[in-house]
């Protein structure tokens, strides 16, 4: 089992810059993929950022790519997703999330890989 916290979602304005975490406890070692995704209301969740912490590959959306970086601190059992150059289409509910796996899905973006989720954290960008 994994337990994940997501934290240090707020307002802020476009053009800004917002790091979330995601603590994570549990039986980590073994979830082997790790990811962001947010969702719009009313809307399916979209993968932003996955780490594959086999080969520290990491896969970005087309939309967050250049802007948002995903990192994991393994000492910390702590996942960030850095966040610059905030739009206000990218205001959502944004939750991490684990794949209890050796490795990634074969579509590291696909909600459908994870199986480990936190509750969320609103990040909301005014224009």
């Amino acid at each position: 089992q994994v337990h994940l916290a997501e934290s240090g979602g707020g307002e802020v304005q476009a053009g800004g810059s917002l790091r979330i975490s995601c603590a994570a406890s549990g039986s980590t070692d073994t979830s082997r993929c790790v990811g962001w995704f947010r969702q719009f209301p009313g809307k399916e969740r979209e993968g932003v950022a996955s780490l594959n912490r086999n080969t520290g590959r990491s896969v970005y959306g087309d939309s967050v790519k250049g802007r948002f970086t995903i990192f994991l601190n393994d000492a910390a059992n702590s996942l960030t997703l850095e966040m610059n150059n905030l739009k206000p289409e990218d205001t959502a509910m944004y939750f991490c999330a684990f794949r209890s796996a050796s490795g990634c899905y074969r579509l590291p973006l696909s909600p459908d890989g994870y199986n480990y989720w936190g509750q969320g954290t609103q990040v909301t960008v005014s224009s």
